[in-house]
């Protein structure tokens, strides 16, 4: 019996999700956290943890961290990821197992999870082709020694919410319409956030974050 731990900001949709997984002979959701605590509480008992691609404020990057730190034999895999390379890397890059598009059925779902609990993981060509090269490159980089890991650089809340969007390559105007904040206020943290993981354009910072470094 595969157990799984479903995390989501939204209650309806963790329900959605166990309607729909505990019908597997092999599958059963032993808990639905909304919250990163409450998953990290439970995340000793399952065996793979299903977490949402939008958890707020950076929320799906540092359940996985919490997560593989608490359990290192968990599988976890990133629900309803879209199809942002970078993203799907810097998730991988901290631990987790795999990613289930926002596009996949629920056959594919099911593969997936089998797939993670067998400790295979699943990546689209491309996608692990991508991830070889920036390892490579990563590796030979003569920039690499003075990177400053993202978990080291002290950034405050708001700064990881502005770089989660510029992640997602939104502007400076988007970025304050959804923060509901003013576009000089985040001219202001996109600066920080530049400057404090040693970064001289937004371009870098995706090379930067998709490695996770």
């Amino acid at each position: 019996m595969i157990r799984l731990l479903f995390v989501d900001s939204s209650r309806l949709i963790c329900s959605m999700f166990t309607t729909v997984l505990d019908n597997e002979p092999d599958l059963r959701v032993i808990g639905c956290a909304t919250t990163i605590e409450k998953a990290v509480e439970q995340i000793q008992v399952c065996d793979v943890a299903l977490v949402s691609a939008t958890l707020p404020a950076d929320g799906t990057y540092e359940f996985i961290r919490a997560a593989v730190k608490t359990n290192p034999k968990v599988k976890v895999l990133v629900v309803g990821l879209a199809e942002s390379k970078p993203a799907a890397i810097r998730h991988i890059e901290v631990g987790a197992a795999g990613y289930v598009y926002r596009d996949y059925s629920v056959d594919k779902l099911l593969s997936h999870i089998r797939a993670a609990y067998r400790g295979e993981a699943l990546l689209a060509p491309d996608l692990a082709a991508l991830l070889m090269s920036r390892l490579t490159e990563w590796a030979t980089s003569p920039k690499t020694a003075r990177r400053v890991p993202i978990e080291s650089a002290a950034l405050t809340r708001r700064e990881r919410e502005v770089l989660c969007l510029m992640e997602q390559d939104l502007s400076n105007r988007e970025i304050a319409g959804h923060l509901v904040i003013e576009v000089s206020t985040v001219k202001n943290h996109v600066h920080n956030v530049l400057t404090k993981l040693d970064v001289s354009s937004r371009r870098d910072l995706v090379e930067h974050t998709a490695m996770g470094s």
